[in-house]
């Protein structure tokens, strides 16, 4: 009897840590104010959303898939990612880039959550800023304007989701097609 009690507790915490709700299944509910700071915010919001969706179900072979030997790979494009993200949170922190990272996750999934976490992170900060203007990206000997984060790191994690949605359709394994980025929702 002790055994089934252990082991049924075992099985139910692996169940309950496989199945951890990351942020982004859905876009987050609108602000109902319209600042510098909300509209970054939803810019960040909706580049989780559509991580989040490029990046469910992801199976190996999709993770190993490159469209030739000059092109990264999936899980290269996700790392590539991560590493844009983290620019995106140090920003919201106030935190130099230059700095290593000694807490990079080196795993897929490690990865995706972090990511993850990191948007929703900054999503938060910047939702709750007065002034846009005290946020830039640090580096070691120089500082840039928060515009260069919307242009920069920001836009270029969109534009590699889109890659890893085409990615994915040439490893055979398809985006989510109830996924509306429009609505921010899955589609019934």
């Amino acid at each position: 009897m002790k055994s089934i009690i252990f082991w049924s507790i075992i099985f139910f915490n692996v169940s309950m840590s496989s199945q951890e709700k990351l942020p982004y299944y859905e876009i987050p509910k609108a602000s109902e104010t319209f600042t510098a700071g909300t509209v970054a915010a939803r810019a960040i919001d909706g580049l989780g959303f559509r991580f989040y969706w490029a990046t469910e179900g992801l199976r190996a072979d999709d993770l190993n898939f490159r469209p030739n030997d000059d092109a990264r790979s999936t899980l290269e494009t996700i790392d590539h990612i991560y590493d844009l993200s983290r620019m995106i949170a140090n920003c919201a922190l106030k935190k130099d880039n230059a700095k290593k990272d000694t807490d990079k996750p080196e795993d897929f999934e490690g990865l995706r959550k972090a990511t993850l976490l990191n948007l929703q992170l900054a999503s938060n900060i910047f939702k709750e800023t007065k002034d846009i203007s005290e946020f830039k990206l640090f580096f070691e000997k120089y500082e840039v304007e928060f515009w260069t984060l919307i242009h920069g790191p920001i836009e270029d994690a969109v534009w590699h989701c889109g890659q890893i949605a085409l990615l994915r359709r040439s490893s055979v394994n398809p985006f989510n097609s109830k996924v509306s980025v429009f609505s921010g929702r899955l589609q019934d």
